[in-house]
């Protein structure tokens, strides 16, 4: 097992050399230029200016860090994202298909008593469909590593409900590429990068009664301009689980039920604010954790609550996950 995992975290640390790629035959490039945006600069860009809120930062926020059955594991997650995006130029502007696909190899290791690593190492695929024609672009994204302390935790049996309290602070790096959005028709998030060196705050809380308990998830990312003097606006993730264990034997289920929500700030391009960046969405969301001695399976699946992204020209459809684990 351990040769497996080192030779899965080989080949995507020797894709972060590799430049990503583009695939824009057929693409239908729409350029145009509007100096508003800018202020007085008369700036080439594309043809909508997207909050970060899929693509490139595809990397954990609200779907979590965590397993609900096991606290220390290595393992590979997937997760797929749908979108649909209109540029607001006509009324009779056609929507586009989105689609964010991201192959993650993510763990959650002891280091010394109450101190953990978590690693997200992230592989992009992401596809823009329109009536025209098609753009994929795909390559290594941006590696997170998050140290969490857990500064409050009850000891097994002394109270009818446990306590466990972590908080972390993380960092980003721009292992994934930037492409500029001025070079093609793509919007900013249709990246595997942001290109910048980003700086990530977490607090998670699980909260336990018996064989019920509640996850509760809330970390914030301060974001940095990249070299093309282009940032993404600062991100604010929550999330609420709740989830009942299921054990007999060698064999646990974990049934889950929740909430996601993502709250993004202005993207600001040569110090100048991106109009129609902001936005939030709320997810619900359904899921299981099968476990089997020390392998386990994950599946959940998300369905936008209520959703305000680029002023509406921007529209999230489902997510879904899975992931396979191995506890360490």
């Amino acid at each position: 097992m351990k040769k497996i995992i080192s030779a899965l975290l080989f080949v995507l640390v020797m894709q972060a050399h590799e430049k990503p790629k583009f695939n824009t035959q057929n693409a239908n490039k729409m350029e145009y230029n509007n100096p508003s945006y800018f202020g007085n600069r008369n700036i080439k860009t594309t043809y909508f200016d997207d909050c970060d809120a899929c693509g490139c930062s595809a990397s954990g926020g609200s779907m979590g860090f965590a397993s609900m059955l096991n606290s220390n594991f290595v393992g590979v997650r997937y997760f797929n994202q749908h979108y649909r995006s209109n540029d607001g130029l006509y009324s009779n502007s056609p929507w586009l298909n989105e689609n964010y696909n991201t192959l993650q190899v993510w763990a959650r290791i002891p280091i010394v008593k109450g101190v953990q690593i978590s690693t997200l190492l992230p592989y992009h695929f992401h596809s823009l469909n329109t009536k025209t024609g098609s753009q994929e672009i795909s390559g290594m994204g941006d590696v997170t590593v998050v140290g969490l302390v857990t500064v409050y935790q009850t000891h097994k049996d002394s109270t009818v409900f446990k306590h466990n309290w972590q908080v972390g602070v993380g960092i980003k790096a721009p292992t994934g590429e930037y492409k500029e959005t001025s070079a093609g028709s793509v919007n900013p998030s249709f990246q595997v990068g942001t290109g910048s060196w980003d700086y990530l705050f977490s607090s998670e809380y699980v909260l336990r009664f018996k064989k019920m308990g509640i996850n509760n998830l809330l970390n914030y990312v301060v974001k940095t301009e990249n070299k093309k003097e282009y940032r993404f606006g600062n991100q604010f993730n929550y999330g609420s689980t709740l989830y009942y264990l299921f054990e007999k034997n060698q064999m646990a289920i974990a049934p889950q039920l929740g909430v996601a929500g993502e709250v993004y700030a202005s993207n600001y391009q040569y110090g100048e604010k991106v109009r129609n960046t902001t936005g939030d969405v709320l997810f619900g969301k359904i899921g299981v954790e099968i476990g089997w001695n020390k392998f386990s399976l994950g599946a959940t699946y998300f369905k936008p609550i209520n959703q305000n992204l680029m002023s509406g020209l921007v529209e999230a459809k489902s997510r879904w996950t899975l992931n396979i684990n191995y506890k360490l």
